[in-house]
Parts: structure tokens; C-alpha cells; sequence
């Protein structure tokens, strides 16, 4: 420990925040920034120069949240662990379509062949479970509008009950709020992103008891 970490009471026993933490936390809010950013990025590139080429944007918003999923905090393991696999899943899914329908065809695709949806789908499912943490824990308004707004859109387009173009609006606002989220992060405390340390000692504590 060192003199730069800060002491805290939990629910089961004092805890601190190292220069680790801080650093995890900082990295996680710049993921998910990022993720936002390249989300809003590739939905204007759709709306401006055409779909051929705007599934590049894919790759850095993957990215951004595989590292958001990496460094968040969060009490349930099973939980986060179900994250990352639908992230997972989701880029499974991205690269599937990427290979079948070639890469400048594969946005075109998804938009004619509907189906496609529930291959890529489970990487915005992550997105939206980060959205709904982050409301759960903070209360944030644009937390859950992105919750929201990111099923809204992929279930009502694969159900035939919007257009591409209102499916587009829909993630465009909910990557705007990803970004308003992301920012408004970046002036917090990252004590408050961490979390109670107690809980994830004590929960890790049961593990053995659980499964001896």
C-alpha cells in the first residue's frame, strides 16, 4: 500500500484505493468513450458517405468495449463474466458477417437479412448491460435512455417494426448518451467507480465454501 491510497469503510471491513485502481478506472472511462465516440462515428459515416465503408468503425468500437468490459467493477463475477461473453458472441457474429458478405457489403447485408441481428446483436446486449450498471449504481438519466434505446432499436428492426433509418436515429441518440455518460465519468471520484472493495473480498471468500 502505498501513502498515495485512500482508506474506506465498507459493508464488510476497511479498504483502500491504490494508485491501481485509479488507473484501471481512468482506463475504463476512456473505453468507454471511445466506444461512443466510434458508435456516434460509424452511425454518421452510414448517414453522410454510405454504409460500404462504415463498418471499419466497428473495429475500435469492439475494441473500446472489450477494454471498458476488462476494467469495469463490478460484485457479481457471473455477471461480468456474462458480459464479456455476449461481447464475445457479438464479435463472433461481426466477424461471421464480415466473412460471408464481404466487408464493404456486410452493413448492406445486415439491413436487407434481418436474421443477422441476432448474430451481432449480443455485442450491443453488452453495451446496454454496461448502460443499466451504470445506472443502477449512479442513477444517471442517459445510463438508462442507452439501456433502452439500443434494444429498442435492434429488437423493433428485427421484428420488421422500424425502418433502418429509425434503427440508426435510435442508436445515434443512445451513442450520444454513451458519450454524455462517459464524460460527465471523467469528473467523479474513481472511489466511486470502484466500488466497495469489502464486497468483492468477501464475495471471492465464499467462492471456496461454495464449491468445496
Amino acid at each position: 500500500m502505498t501513502t498515495a491510497d485512500s482508506q474506506f469503510e465498507g459493508v464488510y471491513g476497511p479498504y483502500s484505493i491504490t494508485e491501481n485502481d485509479r488507473r484501471e478506472v481512468q482506463r475504463y472511462r476512456l473505453a468507454l468513450l471511445t466506444t461512443g465516440l466510434t458508435l456516434l462515428a460509424g452511425i454518421l459515416h452510414c448517414w453522410l458517405l454510405g454504409a460500404h465503408w462504415a463498418w471499419l468503425w466497428i473495429l475500435p468500437m469492439g475494441s473500446g468495449l472489450g477494454l471498458a468490459l476488462l476494467w469495469i467493477h463490478i460484485y457479481l463475477r457471473p455477471l461480468h463474466r456474462a458480459l464479456q461473453l455476449f461481447w464475445l458472441m457479438g464479435c463472433l457474429g461481426w466477424a461471421t458477417l464480415l466473412i460471408s458478405s464481404g466487408p464493404t457489403r456486410a452493413l448492406i447485408t445486415l439491413a436487407d437479412q434481418r436474421l443477422w441481428i441476432l448474430a451481432i446483436g449480443p455485442l450491443f446486449a453488452a453495451l446496454a448491460g454496461i448502460g443499466f450498471k451504470e445506472f443502477f449504481c449512479f442513477q444517471r438519466p442517459e445510463a438508462i435512455g442507452l439501456t433502452l434505446l439500443l434494444p429498442l432499436a435492434l429488437l423493433g428492426q428485427l421484428a420488421g417494426l422500424t425502418t433502418s433509418k429509425v434503427c440508426l436515429t435510435l442508436m445515434a441518440v443512445a451513442a450520444t448518451l454513451l458519450v454524455v455518460l462517459a464524460l460527465r465519468k471523467f469528473g467523479m471520484d474513481a472511489a466511486a467507480d470502484v466500488g466497495d472493495k469489502s464486497v468483492f473480498a468477501y464475495l471471492d471468500g465464499q467462492l471456496p465454501a461454495r464449491t468445496s
